[in-house]
């Protein structure tokens, strides 16, 4: 048995499917005689896609950002007609009888040596370009696979993995995972979201699982504990197959018996349950378990995901599609938050030493004004179809909030020259994510109509640890102290400036952390639609008396762990059912 992170709670038991055994390098597949023309031209094919790919990124990327950001799709796409790459590539199938694939993992072997022996610092940087070049002829190959090389799956398997991007996310869509373990991550990462936005069991931290587990092995996974038993004996695997009916049947219960009942506590405190999501499909999960709203909307999965920047018009019909399958028709949409782990390659190459904390998220605006406005456009179309309000993500000072604001105001300009018809009286909003912003709250507040606390990365810049670093992940806890007491300034200055606050990050959806969090005065949560039914569950055993009592004793401790096992108490008093729906981290 291996321990490792709890990250979505429950309990399954299904085969293994591993990812780096699909997309990584692994031992060359040796073709027939036969087979070694088909091959051929299967390259020949991911060469013409990658192309056709490099070509449009490098028009669109050229019109919605500049050429020096085109530049580098133009520099590929010379990269994938050189005839060197390409004889090196067919060569090794004819005369090895490998597959496409592995000749370009020994290509990319090669020229790797080759450029370690390059001292220019410029030229030694190329070697990013050849990397991402062969990524994506791999990528094209998997696309259209052959000697079995596929991502479809009939069964539910157990996605593992070192990670889980962002930006890989959606490569997965056509499994049907039922349990996501990794080698690295935290709670708070976003494989952790991932998992939890899909309501699916999840652990990370299991540093060389990839090495001990392979394709169609079973496993049994508890993501309360964090416990994954690899290839496990009958009497494990009927125990965990009876736990695994269990969760399930009092989780689906709950959506049944809570999906039509408001979130109201005992004494008749109302509490106002919204989801969070990446895109359509998540809207309309967020419906069936009872949301009112998307208090959420993390535009930049479409663009993680989009193989070119996307348009003005794909963005609109984005948008417009997520307010239509939205609880109420009410949505919070937040503008791109990319960097960190959150990439995308028309951005161009950025290496910076701690990205988390680097030029990202809204700080890219200055760089790439036009890029944003045509999301703002987009955005302020959008508001024609629904209850829309728009939030800005990581706002550290004053200064970028009337920079913004200026910002919107002169897309709403040119939307009106342009005689296009918009939402011009749309709320504003910001996240606080940053502790700076958050300590001078008070300062911000007269400048916009309502707050959203990122809790994920506002508690790891204030606990200065990476979430997805699982050597110091344990410190991005919610039950933190400092974490717990600047919520708390956050909540009284809103309350007294009477600005709305919704808590949107990942803490909203943990049970242990409602009632602190409803004593302290937070009426609005934001949460994975999968968690509402839990949290709705918890709301309706609750009472306002009992949660600021609650809150009061937690903000007296000065430990994690004595907040944690307080909490894990109190709420399992309130609502013991509750408990099994979380994870014991």
């Amino acid at each position: 048995m291996r321990k490792g992170v709890p990250i979505s709670p429950g309990v399954v038991v299904a085969r293994a499917y591993c990812v780096d055994e699909a997309l990584a390098r692994r031992e060359p597949l040796r073709l027939e005689e036969a087979a070694l023309s088909a091959e051929v031209s299967r390259f020949d094919t991911a060469l013409s896609a990658a192309g056709k790919e490099l070509d449009g990124l490098a028009n669109q990327v050229r019109r919605q950002l500049g050429d020096d950001e085109a530049a580098i799709f133009r520099g590929q796409r010379l990269l994938l007609r050189d005839p060197s790459l390409i004889t090196k590539v067919k060569t090794a199938i004819l005369e090895k009888r490998i597959d496409a694939s592995s000749a370009l993992h020994e290509a990319l072997e090669e020229y790797a040596a080759l450029f370690a022996q390059i001292h220019d610092p410029y030229l030694k940087e190329r070697m990013a370009d050849v990397r991402d070049v062969i990524s994506r002829l791999v990528a094209k190959l998997a696309a259209n696979p052959s000697h079995g090389e596929c991502l479809t799956c009939d069964e539910p398997v157990v996605l593992v993995a070192t990670e889980v991007l962002p930006s890989q996310a959606m490569a997965f869509r056509r499994l049907k995972i039922a349990g996501i373990v990794t080698e690295t991550g935290g709670p708070t990462g976003h494989a952790a979201i991932l998992a939890r936005s899909l309501g699916i069991p999840s652990i990370a931290g299991l540093a060389g699982v990839c090495r001990e587990v392979a394709t169609g092995d079973l496993l049994a996974v508890d993501g309360r504990q964090g416990h994954v038993h690899i290839r496990p004996d009958p009497e494990t695997e009927a125990a965990y197959r009876k736990l695994q009916r269990e969760y399930f049947d009092l989780r689906d219960r709950l959506v049944i018996e809570n999906r039509a009942h408001q979130a109201v506590t005992r004494d008749g405190a109302q509490v106002e349950l919204l989801a969070n999501v990446n895109g359509p499909a998540d809207a309309e999960m967020a419906v069936r378990t009872g949301a009112t709203g998307v208090g959420l909307y993390r535009t930049e999965y479409l663009f993680l995901t989009h193989a070119t920047v996307p348009s003005e018009e794909e963005q609109l019909a984005e948008y417009k599609a997520v307010i239509e399958a939205a609880p109420c028709k009410r949505v919070t949409i937040r503008t791109l938050d990319l960097g960190g782990d959150k990439v995308v390659p028309y951005m161009g190459e950025r290496r910076e030493a701690n990205p988390f904390m680097g030029w990202r998220s809204i700080r890219l605006t200055t760089a790439y004004p036009e890029f944003f406005q045509t999301q703002l456009r987009a955005i302020l179309r959008a508001g024609l179809y629904g209850e829309i309000r728009i939030l800005f993500p990581m706002v550290t000072t004053l200064e970028e909030v009337h920079n913004l604001k200026e910002l919107l105001e002169g897309t709403k300009a040119k939307l009106r020259r342009d005689g296009i018809p918009f939402a011009d009286k749309m709320p504003v909003g910001i996240m606080l994510e940053v502790p700076a912003a958050a300590l001078c709250v008070g300062a911000l507040l007269p400048e916009v109509d309502f707050v959203s606390i990122g809790s994920n990365d506002l508690t790891q810049y204030l606990m200065a640890a990476d979430r997805d670093n699982p050597k110091v992940a344990h410190l991005c806890e919610p039950f933190s102290p400092p974490v717990l007491r600047l919520l708390r300034h956050v909540l009284k200055v809103c309350g007294r400036h009477g600005k709305p606050v919704t808590l949107c990050g990942e803490m909203a959806g943990r049970p242990r952390c409602f009632l602190p969090l409803f004593g302290m005065g937070l009426r609005q949560l934001s949460m994975s639609p999968a968690f509402v039914p839990t949290i709705k569950e918890l709301v309706r055993n609750s009472t306002v008396d009992i949660a600021r009592k609650v809150a009061r004793r937690a903000l007296r401790l000065t430990t994690f762990h004595d907040v944690r096992n307080f909490l894990t108490r109190a709420t399992r008093r309130v609502c013991p059912n509750v408990s099994l729906l979380d994870t014991r981290n």
